[in-house]
């Protein structure tokens, strides 16, 4: 015996960022099943009738919570585990509440401007990263996703991820893309977005957001004031040797010759100087090497 029957498609709306529900029709062989009287006119109704009646009527859920569902994939993957932001230390590092234990997190593949670490000046742009952070993932829950070219710790002992909100905003990124963060890509090491982060800074950079407006930082990333002019001079006088930076265009740091981790750098981009002062004559929004200190 023959009847037609409902089944369900999913595709993307003319804008690709949303789905929607499609009926289909098929013919499929039935035995021993009650067939609805009204099949014929649900046969007969548009799409949008079997996505407003049908489907609720079939899956027991409204059209627009069903609609919603399947246009954010952390809902539809339940696998996935969240956890509690604890706290917020800057743009780049935050603290997450992990079965009741808080951890330390710093997030790969951005960095933003400091704020915090006592070792260095406040940098430009870092208070609005910072406030951009807390606004984003104050009292959220996001999930991890951790990175195997990376390795699971820093030298500091932080865990290393990536952060992902409940409704799928993927916060490094979306840092970068705005202009809160730099793509950062630590000793020359790949990792799994490395290339959609550097087009993400691209964009920003392109569009002049954050910390690429010449309004913001006016290329220098350093806050001009009395307490980073001492710290550059105070680095300036420590080491008499060559110095060394690269040049590609988002590299944030300079190297003295004794710190060996200029050694990782592109040879390609490479570039040595006798001085800190002749270096930072070139590119002065450089700042030195955590690596280094």
């Amino acid at each position: 015996m023959g009847i037609n029957s409902l089944f369900f498609s999913v595709k993307k709306n003319q804008n690709n960022n949303d789905q929607e529900i499609v009926p289909q029709i098929a013919t499929i062989a039935m035995k021993n099943i009650a067939i609805p009287a009204n099949l014929d006119k649900f046969n007969k109704q548009k799409s949008s009738d079997f996505n407003n009646q049908i489907i609720p009527h079939v899956l027991g859920v409204k059209s627009n919570k069903l609609k919603k569902t399947i246009s954010n994939p952390d809902v539809i993957n339940p696998q996935y585990k969240y956890y509690f932001v604890s706290s917020i230390v800057d743009g780049d590092t935050l603290k997450l509440n992990i079965n009741g234990t808080i951890e330390t997190f710093r997030l790969i593949g951005i960095d933003t401007p400091e704020t915090v670490d006592p070792r260095k000046p406040v940098q430009c742009f870092g208070k609005e990263a910072s406030k951009e952070a807390k606004k984003l993932l104050a009292g959220k829950k996001v999930r991890i996703e951790k990175d195997p070219l990376t390795g699971e710790f820093d030298r500091y002992g932080r865990r290393l991820a990536y952060i992902f909100r409940e409704d799928g905003l993927f916060y490094n990124k979306y840092m970068i893309e705005q202009g809160y963060a730099h793509e950062y890509t630590y000793n020359s090491i790949p990792y799994k977005y490395q290339g959609e982060f550097k087009i993400a800074q691209k964009s920003a950079q392109k569009n002049l957001r954050g910390l690429w407006s010449p309004n913001t930082c006016n290329n220098n990333t350093i806050l001009n004031d009395s307490k980073s002019v001492l710290y550059r001079t105070a680095t300036l006088n420590s080491f008499k040797g060559k110095y060394y930076t690269s040049s590609y265009y988002s590299s944030l740091y300079y190297y003295p010759e004794f710190c060996n981790n200029w050694k990782n750098l592109n040879k390609k981009y490479l570039k040595r100087y006798d001085s800190l002062e002749s270096l930072l004559k070139v590119y002065p929004a450089k700042i030195l090497s955590p690596q280094c200190q």
